[in-house]
């Protein structure tokens, strides 16, 4: 996977300009400065969480006996119920963001490792996206460009949520739906070649012992 291709697939999955309005909704008790330092506080968060994984995602399947091949095929349906959250326009389900954990975060002073970071955008589809594609490098100098993606994903992260009222303002809760939508159906397709690359190997096996 090529890193734009690693950075699209990342980005749709993280899905920052569908978490505008959640955002917004949470942070509405927060003064214009204090709203900027979480942003940036969340971006930085999203790296190190995004990376951690990328760096233990390999002890992680090793620990438990999982091959990459069931580690894309999970991956793959963790994706797909992204997707088709994002489809129906139910972000929060998506992000596994409860009603409970909404409003627990209207009275913290600090929202932005939780749940800002994770679960909202750092949540069971990117990390299951990061692993998945991690536990399939042969060449280590391609751990450079993932990280790198991550590290454009944060700056893209810091930038929508900076100026998100104005996003929201100018495509309105309409524009923002239709815009999640369509990277619903890019995040379904990701989940479903993430399947297919997780079967191929196993039906090979299969006709060819």
């Amino acid at each position: 996977m090529s890193f734009l291709a690693f950075f699209t697939a990342l980005f749709s999955v993280v899905n920052p300009l569908g978490a505008i309005p959640l955002y917004i909704s949470l942070s509405q008790h927060f003064t214009p400065s204090v709203r900027n330092e979480q942003v940036l506080k969340s971006s930085i968060y999203v790296v190190f969480i995004l990376v951690g994984f990328l760096l233990v995602g390999n002890y992680i399947l090793q620990f438990f006996s999982i091959t990459i091949e069931g580690m894309k095929i999970a991956g793959g349906l963790m994706i797909i119920r992204s997707a088709y959250n994002m489809l129906d326009g139910n972000f929060k389900k998506g992000k596994a963001i409860s009603a409970k954990v909404e409003e627990e975060a209207m009275t913290k002073e600090d929202i932005s490792f939780s749940p800002m970071a994770m679960p909202m955008l750092a949540g069971p589809g990117s990390i299951s996206l990061i692993i998945s594609t991690g536990a399939g490098i042969k060449d280590p100098m391609e751990y450079a460009y993932i990280v790198s993606a991550i590290l454009l994903l944060a700056l893209s992260v810091y930038i929508i949520f900076r100026f998100s009222p104005m996003l929201f303002e100018r495509m309105g809760q309409g524009g923002i739906s239709a815009m999640q939508r369509i990277m619903g159906f890019i995040v379904l397709t990701i989940g479903i070649q993430f399947i297919v690359n997780g079967v191929s190997p196993l039906l090979k096996g299969i006709v060819h012992p």
